[in-house]
This record gives structure tokens, sequence and C-alpha cells, in this order.
């Protein structure tokens, strides 16, 4: 699976555990209590057929900054205290389609708008992140994001900068390699529209759902987010 983020996993405590997923399961426990909903999940449609779980097809994942804390290492930090920071985005090349990437965010958008979030801001990746490869040149402002990825290359692990601006997103803090961007969500950009038939495509090949963390259980299809959407 692609990683397009910087995801809950890295972006904990500053300290690694020994158990990745169950450093993950605890995170998304965190925020699904205190703050709410934090992701979307899309997996494929059961067959009916057969009693295997469907397999994931991609995820996205979001939370306000107070809960990402090792967002503060990115040199164009802090996130805006009315803005939702995305976090992770991951697509499984080959199986899904070719538009999830869109539907996905077009989900995060409609629930956020539903819960009168401001804006959504993300940290996005320049194609000069592969400078970075060299040791050698490795500017000592941009450790610190290495440190936050660990072992997850720079590449995979945050946002590619131009997939955010196709998405709408603009550039509020400039950088050579980690821009911040920013989609603002209540100035009536006409999103209601585009998210109404992302979801819809979305529905065709696939269904959205909320992840499920060890101490709370909560779950949406994308048929009941595009009715809400519409409503």
């Amino acid at each position: 699976m692609r990683l397009l983020g910087s995801g809950p996993a890295t972006l904990g405590n500053d300290h690694h555990l020994a158990d990745p997923e169950f450093e993950k399961e605890a995170w998304l426990s965190m925020v699904m209590l205190e703050w709410g909903s934090c992701g979307q999940v899309a997996t494929a449609i059961p067959d009916e057929r057969s009693d295997a779980e469907p397999p994931c097809l991609g995820y996205v994942f979001y939370a306000p900054p107070r809960a990402v804390p090792r967002a503060h290492r990115f040199p164009t930090a802090p996130v805006s205290a009315d803005a939702v920071l995305l976090t992770s985005m991951g697509i499984e090349r080959g199986q899904a389609p070719d538009d999830l990437p869109h539907s996905l965010i077009a989900g995060v958008v409609d629930e956020l708008v539903r819960r009168g979030v401001r804006a959504l801001e993300a940290f996005g990746r320049t194609v000069e992140v592969a400078d970075l490869q060299d040791p050698g040149l490795i500017d000592p402002e941009v450790r610190p994001v290495l440190e936050v990825v660990g072992d997850c290359s720079v590449d995979h692990c945050v946002i590619d900068a131009d997939f955010l601006t196709d998405m709408g997103f603009v550039v509020v803090a400039p950088h050579r390699y980690f821009p911040r961007l920013r989609l603002e969500l209540d100035k009536g950009f006409g999103w209601k529209a585009e998210v109404e038939a992302a979801l819809e495509r979305l529905l065709e090949n696939a269904q959205l759902q909320q992840p499920v963390g060890a101490a709370t259980t909560a779950s949406s299809t994308a048929s009941s987010s595009a009715s809400s959407s519409s409503a």
C-alpha cells in the first residue's frame, strides 16, 4: 500500500513503540474518544457469496492539530488553530479506482463541513524531496521531519503537494520541500456538488467506513454520506 501522508503511527508521542500497529490503534482510539471520527476507510463492496472480509482499497486520516504533536517538527508548522490536519492517506494501487483519492478527500470534506470545521490543512512534499536521499544535502531544518517519518521514506509518507493543489488546496506557508497547504471549507467553493458526485462514484466501486478503534466503534457507508450531503 502506498502511503501519501505522514501517518498517525509516526505522529504520536516522541518515542517509537515496538509495535507500530498498536501505536496506531492507540492513537485512533484516543482521537475518536476525545474528538470523534478521524478517518475514512474505503473497502471493496462485499461479495455476498464469500465470508471473507472485503479488502481495504484506501484510507485517509485527519485530526485536530493538538492530537498530532509531531507535526510541529515540520518547518512550515504550526497548523492554523481553526483547521483540522490531514495526517495520512493510502491507496492500494492496482485495486482501487483511479479517482479514489479524490473520493476520499470528498468524504473528509463532507464530514468536516457538517461538523462546522472551517479549514483542512496538510503538509505537502514537492518534487525536490528527491534531494533528501543524499545525506550530504540534507538541510538541518528538515532533519526533524526525517526523524518523524522514521523508516518510511518521505516520498511515501508525506502527501504530494501537487495532488493537494489539484484538490483545491492553496499554499499558505511556502517551503522548498514541505509547504503547508490549506483548503477553506466555509466559503462555498462549489464543493457540495463535487462531493456528491465523488461519493456517488465511490459507491459504484467501494463502500466508505469510519475506522474502528479499540475503545470505540463508528461506521458509515458512502451512501449515508451522500444522503447527508444532499439533505
